[in-house]
Order: C-alpha cells, then sequence, then structure tokens
C-alpha cells in the first residue's frame, strides 16, 4: 500500500487518480484551494487519508500546502496535478507551484508531473518572463507545460533515487478541457496512477514522459542539460527556494 498526495484533487483528472489509487487500497491525502470544492467528490474524501486546502496562486500559499502535506509524513509518491489553462496564474500555478512543492516537501520515492502534448509548442527562452504574470512576457500554457516537463527530467537527473516523470494525459472532457474535448477521459488519470504504484522501482523508468503508459520523445529542450540549469536557477531567484543536492 502506498501513501500518494495529490494537488488539484477535488475534481476532474486529480479526483478520478484518487478514486482509482483508494479502489486499489492506496492512502490518499486530497488538496482543494478551499473547502467548498470538495463538494464534487465527498465520497471520496470522506474514504481519504487527510486533505490539504490552500490557494497555490502565490508562494506563501503554496509554502503551506507543502507545510500541511509533510504533517503526514512522507509519501511514496506526489502527483502534481494542479493547473489552469488560462489566466495570470498559469506560471504560477503550472511551473512554480509543482517546483516548490519539490524543494520543499519530504523527497518522496516518485514525482509524476502532469504535462500536455502542447509543450512541445512552448519556448525554450526565459527571458523577460515575470513568473507573477504582473509584468513581462504574457504567460503561455504551452510554455508553463514545457517548463514543468523538463523540471521533471531535471529531478530525474539530480535525484537518481527519486523515479520522477511527466505524463500528458491528453485532451479530456474536464472542467478545464471542456465538454467536447477529443480524449478518453477515463484513460486520463491511469498512466500517473501506474506511475505512482508500480511494484517495483526501475532506473529506466525515471525521466520519462508518458501518454497512455508509453513513454514518448519530448520537446528536445527537455533533456538538454543547460536548460533545465538555466529554468531551475530562474525558479530558484523567483521562488528563494533551491532543489536540494542528491
Amino acid at each position: 500500500m502506498a501513501r500518494i498526495f495529490i494537488t488539484g484533487s477535488a475534481g476532474g483528472l486529480g479526483l478520478n487518480a484518487a478514486r482509482a489509487l483508494m479502489q486499489q487500497g492506496h492512502e490518499v491525502v486530497l488538496h482543494a484551494r478551499d473547502e467548498s470544492r470538495f463538494a464534487d467528490g465527498g465520497e471520496v474524501r470522506d474514504q481519504a487519508l487527510g486533505t490539504v486546502v490552500g490557494d497555490l496562486a502565490g508562494i506563501a500559499g503554496t509554502v503551506r500546502v507543502a507545510e500541511q502535506a509533510d504533517q503526514y509524513g512522507s509519501f511514496d509518491a506526489v502527483i502534481h496535478n494542479a493547473g489552469v489553462y488560462s489566466g495570470s496564474q498559469i506560471f504560477a500555478v503550472n511551473t512554480v507551484v509543482p517546483y516548490i512543492l519539490t524543494a520543499l516537501m519530504t523527497r518522496p520515492r516518485r514525482v509524476v508531473y502532469i504535462s500536455s502534448g502542447m509543450h512541445r509548442s512552448g519556448t525554450p527562452d526565459l527571458q523577460g518572463i515575470d513568473w507573477t504574470n504582473a509584468v513581462g512576457r504574457p504567460a503561455a500554457y504551452s510554455d508553463s507545460k514545457l517548463y514543468v516537463t523538463t523540471l521533471s527530467a531535471a529531478v530525474a537527473t539530480r535525484w537518481p533515487d527519486v523515479e520522477s516523470n511527466a505524463v500528458d494525459p491528453g485532451w479530456v472532457p474536464t472542467r478545464m478541457g471542456g465538454s467536447s474535448a477529443p480524449d478518453d477521459l477515463e484513460l486520463g488519470h491511469v498512466t500517473q496512477v501506474w506511475l505512482a504504484t508500480r511494484e517495483a522501482a526501475d532506473s529506466r523508468v525515471s525521466g520519462g514522459y508518458w501518454f497512455h503508459q508509453q513513454r514518448r520523445q519530448p520537446h528536445p529542450a527537455v533533456n538538454d542539460a543547460a536548460f533545465q540549469t538555466e529554468l531551475l536557477q530562474a525558479l530558484e531567484r523567483h521562488t528563494g527556494f533551491a532543489l536540494g543536492p542528491n
């Protein structure tokens, strides 16, 4: 039995992943921005090991989420599911939040970051980015997903004792994806559940970019060591938190 923390798990893919994990007998800690968000998955919340409530739109709130999650002890896996598609918080939620949680939480055995096929349209140019999107280059969803996919690869390189992977769940009909999204909702959470709970550790699995349990080739910048370093340095400057050594 594994203990797993899932951000943004009050609805959509995060809730579906939590439900599937609990059905398999695992312990799950849920997260939502506020208590009212748990209304859609009341039966899952009732079965959960616990809940964490906190707004991920800012650094201070994300730090508090990390502190709350750590109160449940160490996790076998963390699924960084929370994300937004539009608005002023794209960089903050999609890239900065998983970086802070990775840097601050007790190191799990496995981490899973939610990417997107749209990351291939992102640009590996960090010039002009204001991670709060108050000024500077406008936030782009594709950029944010390129960066979080690169973060996943960087973690796999720097922490060889941690299995770190990125997952493209497909364009599925969730609240964020919209009702007309063409991909299979039921398959949207399967890969992250599998990566979080595989029985045997395997270093060959770490550092992958996955779609429906198949390893795919990501944007070339993802595995570029120089870009990984540049991204981590930019995130450290912005947050004040460093990704620890192995």
